[in-house]
């Protein structure tokens, strides 16, 4: 028998006779650059999770590698003892923050390798994501759980396709119980002025996936969080479907597949003769609230205007003067050096950048298409095809190099939009649909958003966290 219990979002205990696994632990609120909230929230009695045999990191996102959760859990000998193992995929980065926390036996895996811990065989499933070269280009993996009687499967982020399938259907025959993706969210597609609607080809493979599989129970995995109350109004862009929307096309989709929602404190019970989900059975965890009705996916609600996080009157006439200076004397300077000018020039780009303070925002316009030396202007020049949005705290916290990407687009306070074509005479030509819209924002250009970048983000978590 295997029993699994949901912690919150993509965090699992699994427990076999006698394994105890544990999988992608973010335990503290707020997660992912202090953006999130586990929703439904948890109460989680720490001191009553027995200790694990074997601790398992999908990959790299922080809301399945939580630097905080991290760090209290190398600290805590009752549950990592010193012979806990610590699964985790080839990631340089991720490898080298586990490092930095001093985790011990931590091993790197490969796809399909068949792992033997007491009891249980562990197999990790690759993600098609490590062939792309977007910008997730690192390895993660879902994870298969044999007790030589029952199989689970957690697939957590993963994207698999056919071959993938049917390999674990060659390792195990069938799966018991299967922790699918269920939502694809669209977590920073307001900041880039992308499509918010439900995209029916990334669903439609979840739903295949099942389907594919058929396996004996589905529940719906991850995606168990929100933005927190100050962000409310994000809620409204990034979650476009829910468990019960998708238990309730996945039954239409594949009705001879057994499904059941399944929130924190769930617990199921996975035998070959049945599969039983106890509500709420768990002795560490359980929902303190279900505040699942704050994500309600509205994207035509309103939007509150940008506006910069500072409040300190001294610390906010620091933060402009920081940002004036940086725009008026360095930032074309950089952008004429930049690699990308031949490309503004060919598009025939006229970009603005509006800043947005304590009240109301200031504005920098550059005309690339201009005969000789682009110039910049104070104020708006009229024809804008490529803008950026940004506060003042968080323009400033780029410039002096204290955040990341992965914060500023998430946040809300950073938007663009671009309407980018050319004209000649007598043509009409538009970008090659492969690159991606922001291939040209000069923001990213000057401040990239590279793997330099990631490990910062991940070094001020664990300066902030370690041995605390």
């Amino acid at each position: 028998m295997i029993r699994t219990t949901l912690i919150g979002h993509a965090c699992l205990y699994i427990q076999s006779k006698e394994t105890n696994i544990l999988t992608d632990p973010v335990w503290f609120d707020y997660l992912w650059e202090e953006i999130n909230v586990l929703c439904p929230s948890i109460i989680l009695e720490k001191d009553k999770i027995p200790p694990l045999d074997v601790l398992n990191i999908s990959h790299r996102h922080q809301d399945h590698f939580d630097v905080r959760t991290l760090a209290y859990l190398v600290q805590n000998e009752r549950i990592i003892t010193p012979d806990t193992i610590v699964l985790a995929p080839k990631d340089d980065l991720l490898l080298g923050i586990l490092d930095e926390l001093e985790f011990k036996n931590v091993k790197v895996v490969t796809d399909f390798e068949q792992i033997q811990v007491k009891d249980v065989t562990l197999t990790p499933t690759p993600s098609r994501n490590q062939i792309s070269t977007a910008e997730d280009d690192f390895p993660e993996h879902g994870l298969l759980v044999n007790d030589g009687e029952v199989t689970i499967w957690n697939q957590v982020d993963s994207q698999v396709n056919p071959d993938i399938i049917q390999r674990i259907i060659e390792l195990y025959g069938h799966i018991d119980f299967f922790h699918s993706r269920f939502v694809p969210l669209l977590e920073g597609n307001f900041s880039y002025n992308k499509p918010l609607v439900l995209p029916f080809d990334e669903y439609c493979t979840y739903l295949n996936v099942v389907r594919a599989l058929s396996p004996r129970m589905v529940v719906p995995g991850s995606a168990a969080f929100r933005y927190r109350d100050e962000l409310n109004f994000l809620n409204q862009y990034s979650f476009p479907t829910t468990q019960e929307q998708f238990l309730r096309d996945l039954n239409a989709f594949c009705p001879e597949v057994a499904s059941s929602p399944y929130f924190p404190g769930d617990v199921a019970h996975i035998t070959k003769d049945q599969i039983q989900i106890k509500k709420q059975d768990s002795d560490f965890v359980r929902v303190k609230e279900d505040d699942s009705q704050k994500i309600i996916f509205k994207p035509g609600a309103p939007v509150p205007s940008i506006k910069t996080q500072t409040t300190d009157p001294l610390d906010y006439d620091k933060e402009m003067k920081g940002v004036k200076a940086f725009i008026e004397n360095s930032f074309l300077d950089r952008l004429l050096k930049s690699e990308l000018l031949g490309g503004w020039q060919h598009w025939q780009i006229v970009y603005q950048i509006e800043v947005f303070g304590q009240e109301g925002s200031q504005i920098w316009s550059i005309d690339f298409a201009q005969p000789g030396s682009p110039k910049l202007h104070k104020g708006d020049i009229g024809k804008i095809n490529l803008y950026e949005g940004i506060s003042s705290s968080e323009l400033f916290a780029l410039v002096e190099g204290k955040t990341s990407w992965d914060y500023i687009t998430l946040c809300g306070n950073y938007r663009t939009f671009n309407n980018i074509y050319r004209i000649t005479e007598g043509g009409f030509e538009l970008p090659p649909e492969d690159k991606s819209n922001y291939a040209l924002e000069p923001l990213m250009d000057l401040f990239p958003w590279d793997k330099e970048m990631d490990k910062r983000k991940f070094m001020r978590d664990v300066h902030r966290w370690k041995g605390k």
